[in-house]
């Protein structure tokens, strides 16, 4: 029997909730499949920092080196400021894992009502693929005469040529088994160097995939065309910032950020991958046992197809669509008054009883 060492970081706030709810249902499905896990917890979050004065140990890296994937909640709590919560914890794990893809599907589902009007199951699927390690997110810069009127704050967004080529390959060979169409986010008409640089190695790239269609929208007008015709798009690659943008307003028109899964993605494996949902930490709603787990647990079946766990990725996200179209388990956030609890126990009585399990390569 396989069994998966996974580093488990619950974080903060609602995190602490919804992770355990998730690895119930990886269970099951492990059951089912006839493999399982070996979970290591570790206590990294916010609260650690109030209490030591670092998110994480400085071998933190080290201790989780050789999982083969990271199962994170949420980062962020009140008290401490942001990117102090995400330098310390989230972003030092991304680059020292060279995680340089962040990959986020969206996909509109029975039983969730997206804002927008007349759009059906369905109609809406697409994966934004977001650069993830280095573009405006690059942290070279400083300030200079703090607190005179000639205070001077600089940062630099750093943009390689391969760091631009394997994250838009990576989009290309996804599309290769869906609708062969790739879309780049850019803003070369505004931001002169970087843009037209990233402009340069799409159009390069575009020529290894023949019989593929492209297209590339400025920023502005791509975040208009999300809410007015996402139909148009299948994969859409963009840099650090535009993606983190689109990652979001993406799940926001297929009706909840609470059901929306995320993977940090280092493609050739030669460091773990980290999952981890959309929704942040969300402490206002922290320990009332009414959080949505559906993010953190299509999380978890994006960690189950990279590990090469299909069919029980498959069931896990069949069980997810049933009990959404069913609509009598749901959270307040999609309408409904289950708990979080009741929420999960739904998806793993609608998992198969047992899973066809592919031979082992």
């Amino acid at each position: 029997m396989t069994t998966y060492s996974v580093a488990v970081i619950p974080g903060d706030g609602i995190g602490n909730e919804v992770v355990p709810e998730a690895q119930r249902v990886l269970e099951a499905v492990a059951r089912s499949g006839g493999f399982s896990f070996d979970w290591t917890h570790y206590d990294w979050s916010c609260e650690r920092f109030a209490r030591t004065g670092a998110m994480m140990p400085a071998d933190g890296l080290a201790q989780i080196r050789d999982k083969d994937a990271i199962f994170l909640g949420a980062v962020g709590f009140p008290g401490v400021p942001d990117h102090v919560s995400l330098w310390g914890l989230l972003i030092p794990i991304r680059r020292g894992f060279h995680q340089y893809v962040n990959l986020r599907p969206v996909k509109l589902l029975a039983g969730v009502e997206s804002p927008l009007k007349g759009r059906e199951p369905g109609s809406i699927d697409f994966y934004v693929v977001r650069e993830n390690n280095e573009g405006e997110y690059s942290s070279i810069g400083g300030r200079l005469y703090d607190g005179l009127d000639d205070e001077l704050v600089m940062q630099q967004s750093i943009f390689t040529r391969r760091g631009c080529d394997r994250v838009m390959r990576y989009a290309f060979e996804l599309a290769k088994g869906r609708k062969k169409h790739v879309t780049s986010a850019t803003k070369s008409n505004g931001i002169s160097h970087t843009m037209p640089y990233w402009d340069e190695r799409f159009a390069a790239i575009s020529t290894e995939y023949p019989g593929f269609t492209t297209d590339q929208f400025h920023i502005d007008i791509l975040t208009a065309h999300f809410v007015r015709n996402p139909d148009w798009f299948d994969v859409i690659v963009a840099s650090n910032l535009f993606g983190d943008i689109l990652s979001d307003l993406g799940p926001a028109v297929v009706g909840s950020i609470g059901i929306a899964p995320g993977g940090n993605i280092n493609p050739e494996k030669e460091y773990p991958s980290m999952f981890e949902p959309v929704h942040g930490s969300a402490p206002d709603i922290a320990g009332k046992g009414v959080a949505n787990p559906i993010g953190q647990i299509w999380s978890g079946a994006m960690m189950l197809r990279h590990l090469g766990e299909e069919a029980a990725a498959a069931a896990i996200e069949s069980a997810i669509e049933e009990v959404l179209a069913r609509r009598d388990s749901l959270t307040r956030d999609l309408g409904g008054k289950a708990g979080t609890r009741e929420l999960t126990d739904a998806i793993i009585g609608a998992l198969p009883s047992s899973l066809a399990r592919a031979p082992a390569a």
